[in-house]
């Protein structure tokens, strides 16, 4: 099942309004601490929303096989002219990521706040294709976002639910705690490694 129209344009309208206030306007601290700790090392890497990408240009600047997609032509512009600034290079995508199957499996995948950004009722499909996406035993880097309420998005990933959606039949949770990312508005991020299961 493809983004509706009337969601993609619901993002791209919030990037023109710049009306994006999930913008650090630099790396998220997950990413930092695990590539500090060596959690995350230089591999062919997915990030699927990727926004004005902060983390795709930091990724490539430390030698990662980057891949970035988002539906909003103004993130995306935003990003290619940042990488262009940097003096480094990613492939980046302007497309419907539910729609969208790669040439070649992924090592990793970096998922920040697509998630939350996608209603409930589209959460398995989007889960699925995260696996496929990813090799046999590769890493996903994903950060839940915890608003305790209802609605959004963002949407509030209840972990309960997260451990259902990402099930040990496919994934291999790390026993490493939560990463967590605290944000101004009072909402927090727990960030997790989560490993796809060979088939």
């Amino acid at each position: 099942m493809p983004i509706p129209d009337h969601i993609v344009n619901f993002w791209e309208q919030r990037y023109l309004d710049e009306d994006t206030p999930w913008d650090r306007g630099n790396i998220s601290p997950a990413l930092q601490h695990w590539l500090e700790t060596g959690a995350l090392e230089p591999a062919r890497i997915l990030v699927p929303g990727c926004g004005r990408g902060y983390e795709v240009v930091e990724l490539a600047q430390r030698g990662f096989d980057v891949v970035a997609i988002d539906t909003s032509v103004t993130a995306v512009t935003s990003l290619e002219r940042r990488l262009d600034q940097a003096g480094v290079a990613a492939e980046v995508l302007c497309a419907d990521l539910l729609g969208w199957a790669p040439a070649r499996e992924f090592d990793a995948v970096y998922e920040q706040t697509c998630l939350c950004a996608m209603a409930p009722s589209v959460w398995p499909q989007y889960s699925r294709l995260l696996g496929e996406w990813l090799r046999p035993s590769g890493s996903l880097y994903i950060l839940f976002m915890q608003t305790g309420q209802a609605g959004g998005p963002p949407y509030h990933c209840d972990l309960t639910a997260m451990h259902e959606l990402f099930s040990d039949a496919r994934w291999q949770w790390a026993a490493a705690p939560a990463v967590t990312v605290p944000h101004p508005s009072g909402i927090h991020e727990l960030g997790y490694v989560l490993k796809r299961r060979a088939d």
